[in-house]
């Protein structure tokens, strides 16, 4: 004996909770062939060897612990690794690097730079230096400050793809600064008077400018590193990719009609 089917369906209990589907990622593969960048590749590990070369020259010139705490050589440290990795990645078709890191690089490469030519090296400025260093020193100096940042800029500009970037990277570099400022202070004030290099930079010289004119030198600094910052920002939001290439298919991608 066959059932009859009711004429009406009750309703069903309602499903308790928001039913919710499992978003389905689909990698970039998948989709495109992944590139290997082999000129990007091959110059990200110059620049990466040029810079661990004249960091390694500053320590064999001077006293390591006082090579170290310099901000330009720990910048170029960075440097040095993180364009070892984006090589890595370039020259077997890998994601690249975050832009925090990338970025980051570059911001503190930048840093060094403006700081070396536009206060230490300005004559007339009230930061400048008066010790003159010797020819291996300088070509040292010359590479940290002026050749590693020009050739991180380059690359952001035309082997970088942007991010794109956003005031929460630009407030997140500060961090490190921040973070050198009070190891700077903090190892002057543990190293006796006569310690050599007790403060890496004039401007951060507490014995002879006091606590009051170092904080408010560093502020102005800051304030200065975050500008570059918010114009890194927004030039990467105006600039074009330069990884992107039109590829030719056989069909075309319309909008959908309706």
């Amino acid at each position: 004996m066959i059932t009859p089917i009711p004429k009406e369906i009750p309703d069903l209990p309602p499903v308790p909770g928001k039913p919710t589907l499992a978003p389905s990622i689909v990698p970039a593969a998948a989709v495109v062939a992944p590139v290997r960048r082999h000129a990007a590749a091959r110059y990200r590990l110059l620049v990466a060897l040029t810079a661990a070369a004249a960091v390694a020259m500053d320590l064999a010139l001077g006293s390591p612990s006082r090579v170290l705490s310099y901000f330009a050589i720990q910048a170029n440290v960075l440097l040095a690794l993180t364009f070892a990795l984006s090589a890595w990645r370039a020259r077997t078709a890998r994601y690249p690097l975050p832009a925090l890191i990338t970025g980051g690089t570059l911001f503190y490469a930048l840093i060094a730079s403006l700081v070396y030519h536009v206060l230490l090296v300005n004559e007339p400025g009230p930061f400048s230096m008066t010790d003159r260093p010797t020819i291996w020193s300088a070509l040292a100096n010359q590479v940290l400050h002026t050749v590693t940042p020009i050739a991180a800029l380059l690359d952001w500009l035309l082997l970088t793809r942007p991010a794109p970037l956003g005031l929460q990277h630009a407030t997140r570099w500060l961090l490190y600064p921040l973070a050198y400022l009070i190891f700077t202070l903090a190892r002057g004030a543990l190293l006796p008077p006569t310690a050599d290099a007790r403060y890496p930079y004039p401007f951060l010289d507490v014995a002879h400018l006091g606590y009051r004119s170092t904080l408010a030198n560093a502020l102005l600094l800051g304030l200065a590193f975050f500008g570059l910052a918010l114009l890194l920002v927004l030039a990467d939001h105006v600039r074009p990719d330069p990884t992107r290439r039109r590829r030719k298919t056989g069909f075309r991608l319309r909008p959908p009609v309706g």
